[in-house]
């Protein structure tokens, strides 16, 4: 009885809520475009390309955090294989423009070319997101550092300064953007000008009070895409739901673009969770945020949008090692993007899909050198079980093509018989399909709770599971439960089970569902009869009802694959989570989409890349870890398979499958690091060292058109001289006997610097991650001060990790305060100050590498850290291994030269470089951990080790940067920063090795790793 009071209440709220959505829906939704071409256009729903609508699901990667062009297919690949409709990249200023005369998009890894080429042979839709503020944690936010200035202005307005700095790069980026837009054939399907600029009002949105400054901005941005080519429709995302900017549905105030986005990222966007409270709230795991209301309010008439939703967290500088997976590993993937599904967005992009590496000076000072940040492709390229359970709901919306056009009918606690278990109801208006997306009401909790739903279906009510058993959430999961869904020519009334996906081979359904491992499932198919298991491996209690018109189907899930065959025709494959983490279905078309029948399903191999159809003959494409079973459902007409281009012998099932076995890859061991020769890196800090030659410029400016002033004359910051990240050496002049200096120096958080007087070391700032500016008032060792009449040498080596954001990136680097304090009245002063940074400064002296990719060491001016400089006459390393240590305040370079590494053909090898402080101690002239190293790499910064701040310790490498074929030049700097010196311990590891298509043993690497000249000695 109360279980048919229960079952009335909730048709009586369905019928309420439905009558809403009715009447909501009745009124045609406005179909809009950007007057340019109707290819692309977009309405309350959902976007259209070519009068179709799509389900969006996107992940970004950033080209320029992998700067080897021959690996952009592989993680492109792996974003395909998930099952997403596309992918979105930020463009990087700062990376094309060296300098204010030059904007380089054709050498090495700034040729952006190939990855358009890439998204059409795919078959994937790019959101293309040029800036020219991207923020990205890079440093300036992404903007070329001579922006930083001030000579150009504040930035983001309409000042002609800043607007003539950013034409050329936008144009050019627009341009090339231009020959590859859905609109002509190809797959760029929107572009976005500015990132989370969310200025369009000055104070509260709702008072409507133009920024008339911040609207010219954007419609000077708007006319440049537009007079480069640019036809597609414009975008913006919105940094948070208080801005409400740029949107025509919120706006009649000038500089709206075609449509408009959300940014969110309700678990912290850092790490560091106290830097989000300011958005969110205070931070608590798993708390999911209302976007319905706010796209109802803001955006009715447009697509609920989401250009970046979180996919990880970036780790700060002090954070944890390896980052904070378990604050937005795969139980985030699972509960969020579900969540987001509910509140009807079909159109989101995950930031990051892959992080990369923040190489060479690209940091800002919020992140060290890795830019994991968790993302479900890891910075070494693995792929876990976060990339896996996003798959398990990437290929569900590729394939549940109704999600594209639903009214959200009602959600709360009425849909279920536990009062801790929500669900929200999805409709279609036009097939009636329906999506009930289930989660904990608190999802903060992550309790086991059982519960049965109430559905409204072609066959009426229903409280499912009918037979026995129920529905489970077990932890902080949620589950989207399908109701009247389209399998071909037959439906699904219902299933309890998630979909995973479906195809139709020979005009037959093939239908995969998955549960978790010890979980039941039920699912009814329409116009059924009985059913039969034609396998089973792990499933247990298979029982089959005929109800009314359908089938129905319970099951208890073990671990393994099972296959149902039902009368109608339909085959049901059935999956616990692993095996589901393992099942793919690569298209055999270049279609975004992938209609029904243009993929095959495969179970079992790490990773499945492709699949082409070619008569009888189906070629698969992929990865494979151990020995794996390869099985394969397609067309019958399939009677051969390839895997990576390899003839494998198959046997077909009983039940039409084709399975075949693989062999494991072979293993991969890696040489001792051996070898290391040793040489003083910081001839600088002697008197007798010579500053006249072209590594050093004056540093004479007496005025700056810095808005913050400098307290000392002249004005000492780097970026006015040129150089722009990184180790910055100042060596300051004075005749007097002063007895000490005061120093007050910026260089973002962790930085650090180091003084000596004369060749004595008298100091250093030792680094703090909550720290970036630092003052210090050093006294002068007893008879440190010349007395000959000989000037006097203050060196100051000033560490930069990177210029601050948004507002923040005209805060200099460098020497705010250079002082000199003496015992008597007299009052000392510098008689001039020399800079050095980088060899070449601007010049782009290493055009490949960049201007980012190099500081202003001695080692790295004279180019040590490059492939064919001659180290023979250096001094060995002592002993074995790879310990390199020293006593004293100075910097050493380290380097040696590895034989090749005898990679095996057909295999894709990840490595990483491992720093350790090994038996670290603190003593009366210092602490042993208290240095800065820079690991180099062919040429390439490709780490930064601060053990005194902490964080980072494990540094992936990409092949094409190493050599997988030749030898291996490896560097790395070491700067102490106290008496005590350096104990550091320098090693390799193999992170995977698996059986691929991706060959990195003959990668096309060619011109990515240019040598040492003899141009370099001048910089000494």
């Amino acid at each position: 009885m109360a279980r048919a009071f229960q079952l009335l209440l909730f048709l009586l709220g369905s019928l309420q809520t439905l009558t809403a959505a009715q009447n909501d829906s009745l009124s045609e939704w406005p179909l809009h475009d950007n007057g340019l071409s109707k290819v692309v256009q977009w309405d309350h729903y959902s976007f259209y390309v070519n009068g179709q609508r799509i389900f969006l699901f996107s992940g970004e990667f950033h080209y320029w955090r992998i700067p080897v062009p021959a690996l952009w297919r592989d993680i492109l690949e792996k974003i395909k294989a998930i099952g997403f409709t596309g992918f979105a990249f930020y463009s990087s200023w700062a990376y094309h423009a060296p300098n204010n005369q030059t904007v380089d998009f054709s050498t090495g890894a700034r040729d952006i070319t190939p990855i358009y080429d890439l998204a059409k042979e795919l078959g994937m839709y790019i959101i293309v997101r040029p800036g020219p503020y991207v923020n990205a944690e890079a440093s300036a936010g992404g903007y070329p550092l001579w922006l930083t200035t001030g000579a150009y202005g504040s930035t983001r307005n309409d000042d002609p300064r800043y607007t003539e700095a950013w034409g050329p790069y936008f144009a050019e980026v627009s341009e090339i953007t231009s020959r590859y837009q859905v609109t002509d054939g190809h797959y760029t399907l929107c572009y976005q000008i500015e990132n989370e600029y969310g200025q369009q009002w000055i104070g509260d949105p709702y008072d409507r009070n133009p920024n008339e400054t911040a609207i010219a901005y954007m419609e000077l941005l708007q006319e440049s895409a537009r007079a480069n080519g640019i036809t597609v429709p414009l975008t913006g995302n919105d940094p948070n739901m208080r801005t409400k900017s740029w949107g025509s549905d919120w706006s009649d105030a000038g500089g709206n673009l075609d449509t408009v986005g959300l940014d969110s990222y309700p678990s912290c966007w850092s790490c560091d969770v106290s830097v989000c409270t300011g958005t969110n709230g205070e931070y608590v795991p798993y708390k999911v945020l209302d976007y319905y209301d706010y796209f109802q309010e803001v955006q009715p008439t447009m697509p609920f949008f989401m250009p970046e939703f979180q996919g990880g967290s970036y780790n700060p500088w002090d954070g944890p090692e390896g980052g904070c997976t378990e604050d937005t590993g795969a139980d985030f993937a699972n509960l969020f993007y579900r969540w987001n599904i509910g509140q009807r967005v079909t159109a989101m992009s995950l930031y990051m899909m892959f992080g990369g590496t923040n190489w060479g000076g690209l940091a800002a000072p919020v992140t060290a050198s890795s830019y994991d940040y968790s993302a479900p492709i890891s910075e070494d390229r693995s792929i876990g079980s976060k990339y896996h359970e996003t798959k398990l709901i990437g290929l569900f919306t590729r394939s549940a093509t109704d999600l594209t056009k639903t009214d959200r009918l009602g959600n709360g606690t009425q849909y279920t018989d536990n009062e801790a278990v929500s669900a929200t109801e999805l409709r279609n208006p036009d097939t009636n399909a329906a999506f009930y997306v289930t989660n904990h009401l608190d999802t903060t909790v992550g309790t086991d709770e059982s519960f049965k739903l109430h559905v409204d279906t072609s066959e009426g009510a229903l409280t499912i599971p009918r037979h026995g058993s129920t529905i489970r959430l077990n932890g902080h999961q949620s589950k989207i439960i399908v109701t009247d869904f389209s399998i071909g020519p037959e439906t699904l009334l219902y299933s309890t089970a998630e979909v995973l996906t479906y195809e139709v081979f020979d005009g037959k359904p093939i239908l995969v569902l998955w549960v978790p491992t010890g979980e039941s499932g039920e699912f009814a198919i329409k116009g059924a009869k009985y059913g039969s298991v034609a396998t089973c491996s792990g499933c247990s209690s298979v029982q089959f009802h005929r109800d009314d018109e359908s089938l129905t189907v319970g099951f208890t899930q073990g671990q393994g694959l099972s296959v149902l065959e039902i009368d109608n025709g339909v085959r049901v494959i059935l999956l616990d989570r692993q095996t589901a983490y393992d099942f793919w279905a690569p298209a055999l078309t270049d279609d975004p989409l992938v209609p029904e029948g243009e993929s095959v399903l495969v179970s079992g191999p790490y990773l499945v890349r492709s699949a082409r159809l070619s008569g009888s003959k189906l070629a698969l494409r992929g990865d494979s870890e151990g020995e794996t079973t390869l099985e394969v459902f397609a067309p019958e007409k399939v009677k051969e398979v390839t895997w990576n281009g390899e003839a494998v012998k198959v046997t077909r099932t009983q039940y039409g499958s084709l399975k075949a076995t693989i062999a494991e890859p072979p293993s991969v061991e890696l040489p001792d690091l051996s070898g290391w020769k040793v040489s003083d890196s910081l001839p600088e800090r002697l008197p007798t060292y010579d500053d006249s030659g072209a590594a050093w410029v004056d540093a004479d400016h007496m005025t700056t058109p810095n808005p913050n002033k400098p307290a000392t004359l002249p004005v000492l910051y780097a970026d006015e001289y040129g150089f722009h990240n990184g180790v910055r050496l100042w060596r300051g002049y004075f005749n007097s006997t002063a007895s000490g200096v005061f120093l007050n120096i910026q260089g973002g958080a962790a930085f650090g610097w180091s003084a000596w007087l004369n060749g004595h070391f008298i100091g250093s700032h030792l680094g703090d991650a909550s720290i970036q500016q630092a003052n210090g008032t050093l006294t002068f060792p007893a008879n440190a001060t010349t007395t000959d009449g000989t000037p006097n040498v203050l060196l100051v080596v000033h560490d930069d990790t990177g210029h601050d954001q948004t507002t923040g990136v005209l805060n200099p680097r460098g020497i705010l305060e250079a002082r000199l304090l003496a015992d008597s009245d007299d009052t000392p002063e510098f008689t001039h100050w020399r800079i050095a940074g980088a060899a070449g400064g601007e010049s782009d002296l290493d055009p490949v590498r960049g201007v980012y990719n190099e500081d202003g060491l001695y080692a790295e001016r004279v180019g040590w850290h490059l492939p064919g400089f001659d180290d023979s006459a250096w001094t060995p390393v002592n002993g074995t291994g790879s310990s390199l240590s020293f006593t004293g305040a100075t910097v050493k370079f380290f380097r040696t030269v590895i034989p090749p590494l005898s990679i095996p053909d057909g295999v894709d090898v990840s490595i990483s470089f491992v720093f350790s402080t090994p038996d670290a101690s603190s003593t009366s002239s210092g602490n042993t951990s208290a240095f800065r190293a820079q690991l180099f790499v062919n040429g390439y910064q490709y780490g930064r080790y601060n053990p005194y701040v902490g964080n980072q310790v494990v540094y992936p490498v990409p092949p094409g940067i190493l050599d997988y074929a030749g030898e291996n030049t490896i560097g790395v700097a070491v700067w102490a920063q106290t008496e005590a010196g350096a104990r550091l311990a320098v090693d390799w590891r193999v992170n995977y090795v698996v059986r691929s298509s991706l060959d990195v043993g003959s990668l096309d690497v060619d011109g990515l790793r240019p040598g040492w000249s003899e141009e370099r000695k001048k910089f000494a």
